[in-house]
């Protein structure tokens, strides 16, 4: 199978279960949206997991490219840190936002796809990881990092059910409050 066909195949079925969730789409439906056969799709990804692990595989670089992205866009260490909540904004004012991708794969796969679990796992330590770095940039306590990182998930969440972007602006004044605490704290002036 072509490296085009395969891409094709995921970017079918990423739109698919993005839009109509993962139990609500068979692989025909992947199939004809992705135009190959279920051969061509069976051989690349023997199971349905299998597919589903490829799609949260390229939602991972995706959101990875989008937040690196904004952040890197600012040289300012502490903005830094704020620049994530505006990538936030920016995808929650998207038409098709449905939410996280992972989380919405861990709500309705986690608890009977071990795979899935710890793809999702993965996906989220990484992100943690990386706020962890960029407050270390900052400045700030380690303590911070799990705090921020916290705030971009609950914002996440609130956007998708409510229906709106207020949530980004919301996690943003609180990020910001908490980075002024902390760094305040960390050089022993009253926050």
């Amino acid at each position: 199978m072509t490296e085009e066909a395969r891409s094709r195949i995921v970017d079918a079925a990423d739109a698919l279960f993005y839009a109509r969730g993962f139990g609500q789409v068979g692989m025909d439906a992947v199939r004809d949206a992705a135009g190959v056969s279920l051969k061509a799709i069976y051989k690349q990804f023997p199971s349905k997991e299998d597919l589903i692990i490829a799609v949260l595989e390229k939602r991972h670089g995706m959101w990875t490219s989008g937040v690196e992205g904004r952040v890197n866009a600012i040289a300012d260490p502490v903005e830094r840190l704020i620049a994530v909540y505006d990538f936030l904004a920016d995808w929650f004012c998207e038409a098709d936002f449905r939410g996280c991708g992972f989380i919405n794969a861990f709500g309705e796969l986690g608890a009977a796809s071990p795979r899935v679990a710890e793809a999702v796992r993965v996906h989220k330590a990484g992100f943690q990881a990386y706020v962890a770095r960029l407050a270390e940039e900052a400045g700030a306590p380690a303590s911070l990092a799990p705090q921020l990182a916290i705030l971009a998930e609950g914002a996440q969440v609130t956007a998708a059910i409510a229906g709106t972007s207020e949530a980004a602006a919301q996690a943003r004044a609180a990020a910001e409050y908490l980075i002024a605490g902390a760094l305040a704290a960390a050089r022993g002036l009253p926050a």
